[in-house]
């Protein structure tokens, strides 16, 4: 078969234009007059130099250059200026702006994993959004749908600690009962034979840190609160619900607490300049109105991320409330705001000995761009709340006060 990568591009592009490789070249995108796919000069929504194919047939990648308005492949964003192309095949189609970029390549076609391989027959997988010790998160087109998901699939290693396989189908549990407009929503799980999958929604605006660094590693203060008010509406829904996801209300309040909130698990969706915030990832989550009745936490176990946790999630893990997640949520938002983590943490220390040990610092010692009011709000709850003190404030009252001190 002949190796050649043919591009149409069309949309604002007219008459529509098709470029044939069929010997290694560079081919840069934008409106700048050196483009070699040059887009119109009304169309403001590419960039200069927008985006670069990389063609080697029959391979054919794309990167964004920092683009304004990104480089979608798909209906999927790409990450900005990331020193890895991403990897096209035959069908795919690049939007820059108005314009439409076909590729075909029959040699390069995307295969759909199936059986005992990565994903279950009915998912196309794109690319990987993340990887952890314990499984590996793709961003999968879900045909029978339509939709693109994350396919959240369990090592095969891991599939064989039995430790790892509960707490996996515990994260199932949980996540299936759970319906709200600021938790990712979740669709199926299963097993291809060989691996656990589960298949969640997919928020094409990244992680809550991921944004922060774009925007220069600080967000405004009345952008930061606006996020976070959001996660505080998604906690109360957990703190506070008492009905089965069809509605019917239960007899014991079957009440959660996340236990794990950080700015990786805020993740964002829709529109760029107003994202909507969803928090994920539930792995640690439990029923904490039946605390030591279900044998989920062996006391003394711990879990969570260690700078976005109080000193009460280590000394009373197995008991942790609603609390931690509030003083979670108010680290968050110290960290849009400051672009730093409220502990220290030096080189070698023991994190736990951090968090046990190290006071929390002041808000305007890392910036003295955020007013003082907010400042002092944050600064009090994450100190009142670092104590053994499970009474805290609730979500509900954070909100409040977070919105009278903006």
């Amino acid at each position: 078969m002949d190796a050649t990568v043919r591009l149409r591009a069309t949309g604002t592009i007219a008459p529509a234009r098709t470029f044939v490789f069929r010997q290694p070249a560079v081919l840069v995108a934008g409106r700048a007059a050196d483009c070699g796919l040059r887009a119109p000069d009304d169309d403001r929504r590419v960039s200069r130099r927008h985006c670069v194919f990389h063609l080697d047939p029959p391979t054919a990648r794309v990167s964004d250059l920092g683009s304004r308005n990104g480089t979608y492949v798909n209906g999927v964003r790409l990450p900005s200026h990331d020193p890895r192309p991403y990897e096209l095949a035959d069908g795919d189609e690049v939007r820059l702006g108005g314009v439409v970029v076909e590729v075909f390549s029959p040699v390069a076609r995307r295969t759909t994993p199936t059986g005992g391989d990565v994903a279950p027959e009915q998912y196309t997988v794109l690319r990987e959004l993340g990887s952890g010790a314990q499984g590996t998160v793709h961003l999968a087109w879900h045909e029978p749908s339509g939709e693109l998901r994350a396919l959240k699939v369990l090592h095969p290693e891991a599939a064989q600690r039995p430790e790892l396989v509960h707490g996996f189908l515990r994260e199932i549990r949980t996540t299936r009962t759970l319906s709200h407009p600021h938790l990712v929503a979740f669709h199926e799980a299963g097993s291809t034979g060989t691996r656990l999958y589960t298949a969640h929604e997919y928020c094409d605006g990244g992680s809550l840190d991921r944004y922060v660094a774009e925007r220069g590693g600080r967000l405004p203060p009345e952008e930061g609160v606006a996020l976070i008010l959001q996660v505080l509406r998604g906690l109360t829904y957990l703190h506070e619900r008492e009905a089965d996801g069809d509605g019917a209300v239960r007899t014991v309040p079957d009440r959660l607490v996340h236990r794990d909130l950080t700015p990786r698990n805020v993740l964002l969706t829709g529109a760029r300049k107003r994202p909507r915030v969803k928090i994920a990832d539930f792995g640690l989550a439990k029923a904490f109105e039946r605390a030591g009745l279900s044998g989920h936490t062996v006391t003394g176990a711990l879990g969570g991320s260690f700078a976005f946790m109080p000193r009460a999630q280590i000394v009373n893990y197995k008991y942790a409330g609603p609390p931690v997640d509030v003083w979670a949520a108010a680290a968050c938002l110290y960290f849009a705001l400051t672009g730093a983590t409220p502990r220290d943490f030096p080189a070698g220390a023991e994190p736990a000995d951090v968090v046990l040990r190290h006071p929390v610092v002041p808000v305007r010692r890392r910036s003295d761009a955020v007013p003082r009011r907010l400042a002092g709000l944050v600064d009090g709850v994450l100190t009142d709340g670092d104590g053994n003190n499970q009474r805290g404030m609730s979500a509900k009252e954070l909100a409040q006060l977070l919105q009278e001190a903006t």
